[in-house]
């Protein structure tokens, strides 16, 4: 894996918790910068500079024997396209700068999805279905980025059709392309093999995929029927998971033994946000919690944080832990230890306090302060990451 794509991708990730820190800021005292446009840059950068740019470089790592120059070069540009996002987003919100730059990505993604879905190579039916899901629900979920604008013509941005287009296009991208690839590195990466109880996780991974996009749907057009079908795909999600332990279970052992504890410790966390995740989502087949849930910006920010920090983030991490140029030292273990706290801890403070708002109860005092003091460690940890990466007397170059 280039090292250098790594250390940009990370880079992109430091930016982005470094606008999420001035988010938690904004709440304690007034910024100069427009507080929902810095909400579009930190949230872009952080899923397509972070999470879709590192995705980007394992697969075509992993998964192109040959690599070609062209994948160097569309990395490059889609890392313009970010760039473009980055500067533009927290001074004009979505205008024709940043508009035109996230068009470019979407572009750019779709040449990506083409390039390996015709040159990947992998003798395993598991990595091969698990990677094609990923780019088909990548290539799915932006279907919701080009209905915003008729959205807007027609109904405008305040109409369920909007907000829907929206909620589209983030859950693919999460729970499709995103989840789905790193499943598909980390399967890669244990080597593990086709069999019946892989068939049925992997059906129940799609169906379940697919079936929870009745969740946020049902926040903006409430129907008993959608309630039913996320109930039965949170359930199928359950199922998914018992199975996904059994893939699992064997080829762990052994990876355990070779792998440093930094990497294991990593992934073990990663495992554990998704069960804890996979348990989270069932408080939404409570019909009292369900159509109320999403009225508590907490549990939405929580969840959010939780899939893309804990639990894709701790994939990523553990991913770029095992290549070669990056050697395990106190120093690599103190940052992620420094993000992992920060993560926690922050979780923790939402959850808490969400819970609190929905039976009544007031702010916990200084609630704002604390939650600015523990997302500090997240930015250091990343910080602290990059230094021993690219740190000649920590790394192995």
């Amino acid at each position: 894996m280039p090292k250098k794509l790594v250390i940009v991708c990370l880079l992109n990730f430091l930016v982005a918790a470094i606008m999420g820190l001035v988010l938690r800021y904004a709440a304690i005292d007034n910024i100069i910068i427009n507080y929902r446009f810095l909400i579009h840059a930190h949230s872009h950068i952080a899923m397509l500079g972070w999470v879709y740019l590192m995705l980007y470089t394992c697969i075509f790592h992993y998964f192109v024997p040959e690599q070609k120059n062209i994948y160097q070069r569309l990395f490059w540009l889609t890392e313009f396209a970010v760039i473009g996002m980055m500067v533009s987003f927290p001074f004009q919100g979505y205008a024709a700068i940043s508009i035109t730059f996230s068009t470019l990505h979407i572009l750019c993604s779709y040449y990506f999805v083409y390039l390996i879905w015709t040159n990947h190579k992998t003798t395993s039916l598991v990595t091969s279905w698990l990677l094609k899901a990923s780019l088909i629900f990548m290539f799915l979920s932006t279907l919701g980025v080009w209905c915003l604008g008729p959205a807007v013509a027609m109904q405008g941005k305040a109409s369920a059709f909007y907000q829907i287009a929206i909620q589209f296009f983030l859950h693919f991208q999460f729970n499709g392309w995103f989840l789905i690839a790193v499943i598909a590195v980390f399967f890669h990466l244990l080597k593990i093999k086709y069999s019946t109880i892989f068939r049925r996780f992997f059906k129940l991974l799609l169906i379940s995929t697919v079936f929870t996009l009745a969740m946020p749907i049902q926040w903006y057009a409430p129907h008993l029927a959608l309630f039913v079908i996320n109930s039965i795909g949170v359930l199928l999600q359950l199922v998914a998971i018992f199975y996904f332990f059994k893939l699992i279970r064997v080829q762990i052992k052994d990876f355990k033994k070779s792998s440093s504890r930094l990497i294991v410790y990593s992934y073990r966390f990663a495992i554990f946000c998704l069960v804890i995740k996979t348990i989270v989502q069932l408080v939404s087949i409570a019909p009292q919690f369900a159509e109320e849930l999403y009225l508590y910006r907490n549990f939405v920010i929580g969840f959010i944080h939780l899939l893309m920090l804990g639990v894709i983030s701790g994939f990523l991490f553990s991913f770029i832990f095992q290549q070669t140029f990056v050697k395990p030292s106190r120093l690599l273990s103190f940052g992620l230890s420094s993000f992992f706290l920060g993560f926690v801890s922050t979780e923790l403070l939402l959850l808490i306090q969400g819970i609190g708002f929905y039976f009544g109860a007031s702010l916990i005092p200084s609630y704002y302060e604390l939650l600015f003091t523990f997302s500090i460690f997240l930015p250091i940890g990343i910080a602290l990451v990059m230094y021993a990466i690219i740190s000649p007397k920590q790394s192995l170059s």
